[in-house]
């Protein structure tokens, strides 16, 4: 009788390990491997952690003398923020290349023929791209590039917590910053340009306004540096007028397409990576380009490029999505290529005619 109990534990034993070895496997599949819709409870429920919050709630209770705790985690959803485009009902307009930018901006520069219009008189906080304005100003300074600046308490974002690899007590060239604020969006590099501008930070500002009014953006307002106050807005009218301008400058084009770039750190070597995976993208020929976020913006996007053998300046604001910007670069791309002659109502009714 014991050796048919052994026998019998044993064997459960091996079922118990041959269903983990399951389990585990299962667990362990890759994204491609499974369709959606089989994915284990497990793995679904990392893919949506980042759409909740957890609340933990502690329980405490006695039996026996023990004191045992409990932990109850309830997920809740994190209501989303309307960027001040869904504010002004921008989202509801369509275009027949359907966007998800809720403003875009197209146009032949050679002929300053606009190729497509939506929402395009519209200012609109403009996050990142304004490092493009901040840059501009300290390269038209003249400024020395070689002169090495620190990162203070100064350059840290308090509004909205932003992270950095740039500590307190960092020093590189001017150059460097410079180079990493329009490749990689560096915050604290762009508010230190501004810092170490003659006459200081509101110097700065006043500079940067006083551009944007000679270059006849009349929608553009900048209160800092960085792009991180939503009160830096503008048009993309404005902004293609500032893309325009700065083409005339090769060291901002050549730093904003740069795919990556190394910079001593203090000792410490960093790398930096280009915020818009176009400019790696051998099929495109891209000669000026910034990025932006902020949650009031959305997502958005300047871009000069070769297509069809003529330079276009492509704007896209406020757009859904981490990657929606790329793609409606890439669909504007096709409809160029397809598409020899437009026609373009206001609201951007995109409408194909021959030559």
């Amino acid at each position: 009788m014991l050796k048919s109990a052994l026998c019998l534990v044993i064997s459960l034993l091996s079922v118990q390990f041959g269903i983990a070895q399951a389990v585990a496997a299962s667990d362990s599949a890759t994204d491609d491997a499974q369709p959606r819709h089989a994915r284990g409870h497990k793995h679904h429920a990392r893919q949506q952690a980042p759409a909740a919050h957890e609340k933990a709630t502690r329980h405490v209770s006695y039996a026996h003398g023990h004191r045992h705790v409990a932990v109850q985690r309830v997920a809740y959803a994190v209501p989303e923020v309307a960027s001040f485009g869904d504010r002004e009902g921008l989202n509801r307009t369509r275009d027949a290349l359907d966007l998800k930018s809720s403003v875009a901006l197209v146009l032949d520069q050679a002929t300053s023929q606009v190729l497509l219009d939506k929402n395009s008189d519209v200012a609109l906080p403009i996050a990142s791209i304004t490092k493009l304005m901040t840059t501009l100003v300290v390269v038209e300074a003249k400024q020395d590039m070689n002169e090495i600046l620190e990162i203070t308490n100064e350059d840290v974002d308090r509004e909205k917590n932003s992270s950095s690899r740039l500590r307190p007590g960092t020093r590189m060239s001017r150059g460097d910053m410079l180079h990493i604020a329009l490749m990689s969006s560096e915050n604290r590099a762009a508010s230190a340009l501004g810092r170490n501008y003659p006459g200081g930070l509101a110097a700065a500002v006043a500079a940067m306004n006083a551009k944007a009014k000679a270059l006849g953006m009349n929608d553009t307002r900048y209160v800092e540096p960085t792009g991180l106050s939503s009160q830096n807005v503008a048009s993309a009218r404005d902004l293609a007028k500032l893309v325009a301008a700065v083409q005339h400058e090769p060291l901002l084009c050549q730093y904003s397409t740069d795919s990556r770039y190394m910079v001593d750190a203090g000792g410490r070597e960093l790398q930096f990576a280009n915020t818009n995976h176009l400019v790696s993208n051998p099929t495109w020929e891209i000669l000026l380009q910034k990025t932006g976020y902020i949650t009031e913006a959305g997502h958005c996007m300047v871009m000069r490029a070769m297509i069809e053998g003529r330079a276009v300046i492509m704007v896209f604001l406020d757009s859904k999505g981490k990657y929606s910007r790329l793609g409606d670069a890439g669909r504007i791309r096709k409809w160029l290529e397809e598409v020899k002659s437009t026609t373009v109502s206001r609201l951007g009714t995109v409408q194909p005619n021959a030559l």
